[in-house]
């Protein structure tokens, strides 16, 4: 098998035969995070036979240290912060409170842009499939994952096409199963790992969404 992938493309059909036991599954969600992660989940979903949504999250950086999650804010109201992290910084509250005032209305952009009038999908008791197009430090995906958690989900599936091994291996800690096509020693940018890595646009990400929309409507 190929070390590298085409496009994103090409990334979600690998990993959807990866993922083939949850096909025709109803109680399966994928969710892709924007922007990168949506063009890898809609083929996924489409695979599947599954719904597919985005999952809006955004990550509270350490000033100074953005790579690094003191927490994250989720549509939806939901809020995680790593206690640890916040105290081991020293982060004033009134600083995290700006981030956080921040990122909420960059979710509430996207929410407004993506979602339209759809509503934020039911996950109690779903299996879900968090999908990105790569993972370097972990932090954004184990940050939606915490977050994702509080929706009470039965078990959280991170799917990825390529990420180092030391990182899929925390991300094992944080959820049921890590799904990831390329697991390597050495991840110098997930760029690399792409034929055609091109920047993924809101409108790329509205007309995935609103395609699946109409799929699942119409029962295909």
């Amino acid at each position: 098998m190929r070390d590298y992938f085409r496009d994103r493309e090409d990334a979600g059909a690998r990993l959807a035969t990866m993922l083939r036991a949850h096909a025709e599954q109803p109680d399966t969600v994928v969710l892709g995070l924007p922007r990168g992660g949506v063009p890898v989940a809609a083929v996924i979903a489409r695979e599947l036979h599954a719904p597919l949504d985005v999952f809006l999250v955004r990550k509270i950086g350490v000033p100074g240290y953005e790579e690094l999650a003191a927490g994250a804010i989720a549509d939806g109201g939901v809020r995680v912060l790593n206690e640890d992290v916040i105290q081991a910084y020293s982060i004033p509250q009134h600083i995290i409170d700006e981030i956080v005032r921040r990122e909420e209305r960059e979710i509430l952009r996207q929410h407004n842009l993506y979602r339209a009038n759809r509503p934020i999908p039911d996950m109690a008791g779903k299996t879900i499939i968090l999908v990105d197009d790569g993972v370097a430090t972990g932090s954004t995906v184990i940050a939606a994952a915490r977050a994702l958690r509080l929706a009470g989900p039965a078990r959280i599936i991170v799917a990825v096409p390529v990420a180092g091994r030391d990182v899929a291996g925390l991300l094992r800690t944080e959820v049921e199963t890590v799904v990831c096509a390329i697991e390597t020693d050495s991840l110098d940018g997930v760029s690399m790992w792409y034929e055609d890595f091109r920047q993924v646009s809101d409108e790329e990400v509205r007309r995935l969404l609103a395609m699946d929309f109409k799929r699942t409507r119409e029962g295909e």
